[in-house]
């Protein structure tokens, strides 16, 4: 009786001496699940950490709730910070920079990971953020009716304006436009232009920039396509499933759940259309240690990161999400599941030509300015570059 006396209370002992590390994230749906999966094995793994995840809505959901929590005191050790909040928390000082932890690591570990997701965790020589859920933009396509118009899968705009009024009915739209900042860069960058100039200015009125919106206009008005804002994305997947458009540009990490709806077509999946030297905008967070971590929970945090990513782990994660794999020594694990699917490689193929978005604090803020200048000229019928002028300047009044 008092061998099992002891014994429990070193249990509690042991239990009570573990640092908490709270985890809050926007990750819903089967990639929920593998969190939980992920922090439950992590936690029997070791005795120094428990890692509680909570999911807590979508980005944006999630920014505000943070904010609020960090007026309030309230905000957890570790957050998934989407990549154009990430900049702004790091520059209002409410992120540790984890350059002691990060520069420990093995040169044969960061040589692993892709460059373009790691690299992104810097801002001014200094780490503040980890990769975890990376994506890219991707096309989305009917395709039984592709092939049965002898269409093509655009490779480049001309290609891609050319399927859009094939695609085009009495009863269907070639394509989806949304009014949303991420996949219009994806149209940007996908001609060679940027929404932010190299010296982190709104470039708004770039040439690249209105050509890409003069020629979702112009698609408008030859009716091959039907505008969604981001509100209405849930009916612009409808409108999709329901083939009332034939094609969207969204992440490729909207594809677990799209395969949970009834299709009545073969989905079918193709890089974001690019002209020679285009590139395709990351997208996805960054985890990040908030100002407040003591230094265990900080090593806790960082430890945790570590446990997720092990190859096997990062095989469950991109199985479950689609996500693109973040360590080159996990893509072999994943051919299978690839093989199984070729559709699922798109994603992590673009990986080669993708670049980080603007690492800029206020390049949150530009991008509501810029959604307007959407909404205006994709609805209202105002001219692209009228529109994006008064973008410009919002956003230069912003600064």
């Amino acid at each position: 009786m008092k061998r099992l006396l002891a014994s429990l209370v070193l249990l509690t002992g042991l239990a009570s001496a573990q640092t908490e590390i709270s985890f809050w994230h926007s990750m819903d749906g089967p990639a929920e699940r593998v969190i939980a999966q992920f922090a439950n094995a992590f936690n029997a793994s070791q005795r120094n950490y428990r890692v509680t995840p909570r999911l807590i809505g979508d980005y944006r959901e999630g920014e505000t709730r943070l904010l609020a929590a960090l007026r309030a005191g309230g905000a957890p050790v570790m957050f998934q910070a989407e990549i154009l909040l990430f900049p702004r928390l790091v520059a209002e000082g409410v992120v540790l920079p984890l350059d002691e932890l990060a520069n420990a690591l093995p040169k044969a570990f960061t040589d692993d990971l892709f460059e373009a997701a790691w690299d992104y965790g810097f801002i001014n020589n200094r780490r503040f953020g980890l990769p975890f859920n990376t994506s890219t933009p991707v096309l989305f396509f009917n395709e039984n009716q592709l092939r049965a118009r002898g269409l093509k899968v655009p490779s480049n705009w001309r290609e891609f304006e050319q399927a859009a009024k094939g695609l085009t009915s009495r009863t269907s739209k070639g394509f989806i436009a949304l009014s949303e900042s991420w996949t219009f860069e994806a149209q940007v960058t996908s001609r060679g232009g940027n929404l932010v100039t190299a010296d982190g200015r709104p470039n708004f009125t770039s040439k690249e920039v209105v050509e890409a919106l003069e020629f979702l206009q112009r698609l408008g008005r030859e009716g091959s396509t039907s505008v969604r804002n981001l509100s209405e994305s849930f009916f612009a997947q409808t409108d999709f499933i329901r083939t009332k458009g034939m094609m969207v540009m969204a992440s490729i990490a909207n594809w677990p759940a799209a395969e949970n709806a009834s299709f009545a077509f073969k989905l079918g999946v193709a890089p974001i259309p690019r002209e020679p030297g285009g590139k395709v905008p990351l997208g996805g967070a960054q985890l990040v240690v908030l100002r407040g971590a003591s230094p265990e929970q900080q090593r806790g945090a960082f430890e945790f990161w570590r446990f997720l990513m092990e190859p096997q782990n990062i095989k469950t994660w991109v199985e479950a999400s689609y996500y693109v794999p973040l360590r080159k020594s996990a893509a072999p694990l994943l051919e299978a599941f690839y093989r199984e699917n070729p559709y699922r490689k798109v994603a992590f193929e673009q990986v080669a030509v993708a670049q980080p978005r603007p690492r800029v604090p206020q390049f949150a803020i530009w991008r509501n300015f810029l959604e307007e200048a959407l909404e205006k000229a994709l609805k209202g019928n105002v001219p692209a570059r009228q529109a994006l002028e008064e973008a410009q300047r919002k956003a230069e009044a912003a600064r």
